[in-house]
């Protein structure tokens, strides 16, 4: 072009784009809160219980044999500990999410999950009738008569205190009463009332 140097080329330059940070909104932003889960019900379980029990002694058999007549074998697990390996009981009465239903010796097969409320084992004879405590959990029986039991806790009906029950259960309706309708305080402090409600029953007390 007449000697004339070429001009460079130019382009256009990118739209200037805001920083992440400006641009990104925090995790936690506009989020509904995190529904409650089991985890609030274990600590609220384990406010009311009066003394933890050192220790849970397992019942094991020492062979994987098939029931004696009449009995049926127990698996029973929480994440941190098994209460029943394989026992010999007679029967476990299950909280059921549908209704409570006792499981014997050549029970149909049938897998429920638990509600909050009490699980008793059942030894017949001389034998206590042993008394849990449960927040939730399932239940699964097979043929065989073999119950597999899983929780994610279980506190022994004698361990809970019934004047703390009683306390948290009138604390926790007061909360609840406050509370915004909606809010994650008010769906928590339900789940406190429920679980309090459910210690009580088991306990035998009367709470409104």
């Amino acid at each position: 072009r007449g000697g004339q140097p070429d001009e460079p080329s130019t382009f256009p330059s990118p739209p200037t784009t805001p920083s992440l940070s400006l641009r990104c909104r925090s995790p936690s932003a506009n989020r509904p809160p995190a529904a409650p889960t089991t985890t609030m019900m274990i600590s609220h379980l384990r406010r009311a219980a009066s003394r933890a029990a050192p220790s849970v002694a397992r019942r094991r058999l020492s062979t994987p044999a098939a029931p004696a007549s009449g009995l049926m074998k127990l698996n029973f697990n929480l994440p941190q500990e098994t209460l029943y390996d394989g026992a010999e009981v007679n029967s476990v009465i299950v909280p059921g999410a549908m209704g409570e239903y006792e499981v014997t010796a050549d029970h149909v097969p049938i897998v429920a999950e638990l509600k909050a409320g009490m699980l008793t084992v059942k030894h017949g004879g001389d034998g206590e009738d042993e008394k849990y405590f449960v927040p939730g959990g399932f239940s699964l029986t097979h043929v065989g008569s073999t119950t597999d039991i899983v929780c994610p806790e279980a506190v022994k009906l004698d361990d809970l205190d019934p004047a703390a029950v009683s306390a948290n259960y009138e604390a926790a309706k007061s909360k609840a009463s406050s509370a915004e309708a909606g809010s994650h305080a008010a769906a928590e402090a339900m789940i406190e009332v429920e679980v309090n409600k459910a210690m009580g029953g088991a306990l035998g007390l009367s709470l409104a």
